[in-house]
């Protein structure tokens, strides 16, 4: 790290509380090793992204420093969503080191894979077997009211493939393979997860009138504060992986001088000082956010800081107070990433205590469907 100025000392002190310390990497127990006497059961949680693209800080604020908190509150699981990321155009040769940069971050992020599984979607099959099941039941035109592939389809035009289209089923089977009760979303996603208590629904009401129910409906689990980052360059649109300009949105590795340069460059306004919720000054409110999120201060105490300053002084504070709460978390990641075995021993053991849920009920699926078993 280049040398750092007094301000991004004291910056550092202040955020140093709210990233998890670096901890040196251990191997994980197998699954007999781990094997305890059953507990009272806790609330189950599903969460993941996808790893194509380079993660942001959008991702990380709004989803997975959250799920280093839902860890000690919730029997959680972690998944790379390998799967979802193919129902858009991606780069093959590329994808496989994408997944596991997504897995290194989660752990760099603070999530402890001895506590939650971390495991890449595709290599649990159920995931796949159980939405084509559940496709054969899921009527098209609830399909065809759903907002996001109509969004997205514009984007695609003449060349969308059915994946995008039946990503809401495959969304579906993540969550209900591991009977989640509750399940991290963003207001783009409730309509998903609406359709996913529906489709268990239906297949209840289809396949198990007089039998013991397969799936648990799962309930929405929103993080409001500092849940929406915004973009650098569009305070009104989120921060995306898919955007075109990089300087759009913060990436998780960037360095200090570009994540200075990017916040230097974003877009401000010609009004005078700093105010959060004011409609007309989207940029504000977002960057104020984004302060507050890596710094762990109150809107009154930030105001009280920065409220009077210029953007030309703002700025300067905002990037130091940022690449000081990355700071931890990139030298952890640089420490999984170049463990190559430790990272392949996390993602093995995942996926096998993710496919011992998962096939547990993707067989109780196919039971009720009429399936004979396999001999």
């Amino acid at each position: 790290m280049p040398r750092r100025s007094a301000l991004m000392l004291a910056v550092a002190a202040r955020c140093s509380a709210l990233v998890p310390r670096a901890r040196p990497l251990r191997p994980l127990t197998t699954l007999a090793e781990s094997a305890a006497p059953a507990e009272e059961r806790r609330e189950r949680v599903l969460s993941g992204v996808q790893p194509t693209g380079t993660l942001h800080l959008g991702n990380y604020l709004g989803a997975i420093r959250q799920w280093v908190q839902f860890q000690d509150d919730y029997d959680s699981f972690f998944c790379v969503v390998d799967l979802h990321a193919i129902t858009a155009p991606h780069n093959p040769k590329l994808l496989q080191q994408e997944t596991l940069d997504a897995a290194a971050l989660y752990i760099a992020a603070g999530i402890d894979p001895e506590k939650s599984p971390i495991f890449v979607q595709s290599h649990v099959t159920a995931h796949a077997e159980l939405c084509w099941l559940l496709n054969c039941m899921t009527p098209i035109n609830w399909l065809e009211r759903m907002i996001q592939y109509k969004e997205k389809k514009q984007k695609q035009g003449e060349n969308v493939g059915v994946g995008l289209f039946d990503y809401p089923v495959l969304m579906a089977a993540d969550i209900l393979l591991y009977q989640a009760g509750l399940v991290p979303v963003g207001e783009d996603q409730r309509q998903h997860l609406e359709l996913t208590r529906d489709i268990a629904r239906r297949f209840h009401d289809l396949y198990c009138k007089r039998k013991k129910r397969v799936f648990r409906e799962p309930k929405a689990l929103i993080v409001k504060e500092g849940a929406r980052v915004m973009s650098l360059t569009d305070g009104r649109a989120k921060m995306s992986k898919s955007a075109e300009l990089d300087n759009s949105r913060i990436n998780l590795n960037d360095d200090p001088a570009t994540i200075a340069r990017k916040i230097k460059k974003c877009k401000s306004d010609e009004f005078t000082g700093l105010e959060w919720d004011n409609p007309e000054r989207p940029e504000a409110t977002n960057l104020l956010n984004i302060y507050q999120a890596v710094t762990g201060m109150e809107r009154d105490a930030i105001l009280a800081e920065v409220g009077d300053l210029s953007w030309g002084g703002f700025k300067p504070r905002l990037a130091d107070a940022v690449v000081a709460h990355l700071e931890p978390i990139q030298l952890k990641y640089a420490e999984v990433s170049a463990d190559k075995a430790y990272l392949s021993g996390v993602l093995k053991s995942g996926a096998e205590r993710a496919d011992e849920t998962a096939t547990r009920t993707l067989d109780a699926a196919k039971a009720a469907m009429g399936f004979a078993p396999r001999f």
